[in-house]
């Protein structure tokens, strides 16, 4: 069964950190490009930060020097650490895979982030 479980989100306060996680299961994992979306109330779903399967990364300007994609094909994982964050930070955070061999495309369940004081 191909899936991906998030894990790691929660309610931090401005200014603070954390870690999402990601574990990918069913699939051949280093064939896939992996990364975060975002959704926030009333808003589009947003691409937050990609890592190829070769270890390239690109990410949202407004993201840029406050979080960082990284994978780790020993466990099927993927990870992103998010510091200095703000309210405009809050949203459901998606893991997605895209196969580089069938171009398939698989969603996590999300997991909520809340910057709030």
């Amino acid at each position: 069964q191909v899936q991906l479980v998030e894990s790691g989100g929660g309610l931090v306060q401005p200014g603070g950190s954390l870690r999402l996680s990601c574990a990918a299961s069913g699939f051949i994992f280093r064939l896939n490009d992996m990364a975060w979306y975002r959704q926030a109330p009333g808003k589009q779903r947003e691409l937050v930060a990609r890592i190829t399967t070769g270890g390239l990364t690109n990410y949202q300007d407004s993201v840029k020097g406050r979080f960082t994609i990284s994978r780790d094909m020993a466990k099927s994982t993927v990870s992103l650490q998010m510091n200095s964050l703000n309210p405009e930070d809050t949203a459901v955070y998606y893991c997605n895979a895209r196969s580089r061999s069938t171009s398939r495309v698989t969603w996590g369940q999300g997991t909520q982030v809340t910057v709030s004081s």
